[in-house]
């Protein structure tokens, strides 16, 4: 083995690869990326995975004893689980949970201090105690909020009344979760409106590919021979990986009700569902542009086609409470966001496409695709073409 030609070799490949942006691009910035969205997710940068959950109480009870309302509400408050959110009318906070705003409604009945004042008087006589339930309803586009909730609302009930002594039966009745069929509800149905972003979010690497391949066979070069301006040629990308988009979509809702998913959006809400994805697209487009920029080779381009899919992947599909708080904020910060929260009130929630929410959230992925491709088409225009 000769030495000197292996340390030429070796000082020729580091030449190589210092030269190339892209490469140090890939093999700097990428482990950074998803050691730092990693450490967001799931609680090392910004605390431990503690999930905080707003609901809303409406109370009814006016009556002979409402102390016990109040300190029933102050109690729940001070879990620093549970934030409350008062409403007037059951309907304003209902409105509210169809929006995704608050996680669940508790109602607090008329008669809750009567029950709770009779059990203190008579605890070892059933026969004299009032009986009263409080009504809970559920976001079923949470998945840990239906699974969470019901348990420390049971527990600080059981606790205000009876205090520590064990008990089997109180006066006050915490009610079947209603609202949303949060029972009949799988897993995989928590799952869908992160999977239809998380399928497009990859147009990114697919759109960087096709141009990197394209321009290494000179086959850019030919064009830009040719009368056809810059722009008209990454039109046509644009129109020709949307098609891809639409097949790519339309196939993942197929399987996704063929594996059985379940929703109780009607025909307008799917169809609007649709809609904004496909709307996303263009955003994956852009970035695969702004990708196909900077990579001069299709290895690199799927290499740096990650930085902007990981971020996504992680802070916008499967978005849950389940997360750190800071990555709950992190990702409204990524437009993948935006079409996970909109599809959740429209495919969970059976939230109406003229929603708040909804229309909120279309707005911002509308916006953000826009000008991600017009930043990615000046970029590849600029930097990339040739």
């Amino acid at each position: 083995m000769n030495s000197e030609r292996m340390l030429a070799f070796t000082r020729k490949n580091l030449k190589q690869i210092v030269r190339e942006p892209a490469s140090l691009f890939l093999v700097i910035l990428f482990p950074v990326v998803l050691t730092l969205v990693f450490g967001i997710s799931f609680g090392g940068i910004g605390g431990e995975q503690s999930a905080v959950y707003d609901i809303g109480v409406v109370t009814l009870d006016a009556g002979t004893y409402p102390v016990w309302a109040l300190t029933f509400v102050d109690a729940l408050d001070s879990t620093e689980i549970l934030i409350i959110r008062r409403y007037e009318t059951l309907e304003a906070a209902q409105n509210d949970l169809i929006q995704g705003s608050v996680k669940a409604v508790l109602v607090i009945p008329e008669r809750f201090g009567e029950s709770c004042t009779s059990f203190v008087q008579a605890p070892e006589n059933p026969a004299l105690w009032v009986e009263s339930t409080v009504d809970l309803f559920l976001d079923s586009g949470s998945m840990f909020a239906t699974q969470a909730i019901p348990p420390i609302i049971q527990q600080v009930l059981t606790t205000l009344i009876a205090g520590e002594q064990p008990t089997v039966q109180l006066p006050v009745h915490l009610g079947i979760p209603s609202l949303v069929e949060a029972e009949s509800l799988t897993v995989f149905d928590y799952f869908t409106p992160g999977i239809f972003a998380f399928a497009v979010i990859f147009l990114t690497m697919i759109v960087a590919q096709t141009f990197t391949v394209d321009r290494e066979k000179g086959l850019l070069r030919r064009i830009n021979t040719t009368p056809a301006s810059p722009f008209e040629v990454i039109l046509g990308y644009t129109i020709s990986n949307m098609g891809l988009a639409v097949i790519q979509v339309a196939v993942v809702f197929a399987m996704a009700f063929l594996v059985g998913y379940s929703t109780p959006a009607g025909l307008p809400g799917l169809f609007f569902a649709f809609v904004i994805v496909m709307v996303f697209a263009l955003c994956s487009v852009g970035f695969g542009l702004i990708t196909a920029s900077i990579a001069k080779t299709p290895g690199a381009a799927t290499g740096i086609s990650f930085v902007f899919i990981v971020p996504q992947m992680f802070l916008g599909t499967f978005v849950s409470v389940g997360l750190s708080s800071v990555a709950q904020t992190a990702g409204k910060f990524v437009p993948s966001y935006y079409v996970t929260d909109a599809l959740t009130s429209l495919l969970l929630r059976g939230a109406p496409v003229t929603s708040q929410t909804v229309v909120l959230d279309f707005v911002v992925v509308t916006a953000v695709s826009i000008g991600v491709l017009m930043v990615g088409a000046l970029a590849f225009r600029r930097y990339g073409n040739t």
